[in-house]
């Protein structure tokens, strides 16, 4: 029951997190390691940096979003 209960409360802060900005470490891990397990993994710092910078970079977009 607490392995359950565990595991949706794990998948609701995940939810969360995303919901908020916040990059998912445990997910690049585990898509690199699956996808790409030739390559080296960024650090969390890197990680988080360049997820940060992705997210609020003022880059050029083709759609019309403003």
């Amino acid at each position: 029951m607490f392995t359950k209960t565990f595991a949706a409360v794990a998948r609701v802060s995940r939810a969360a997190r995303l919901m908020l900005g916040m990059p998912d470490y445990d997910g690049y891990l585990a898509f690199m390691a699956t996808h790409h397990p030739d390559e080296p993994v960024m650090a969390y710092e890197a990680f988080f940096r360049e997820r940060e910078k992705a997210r609020y970079s003022q880059r050029q977009c083709n759609a019309r979003c403003c």
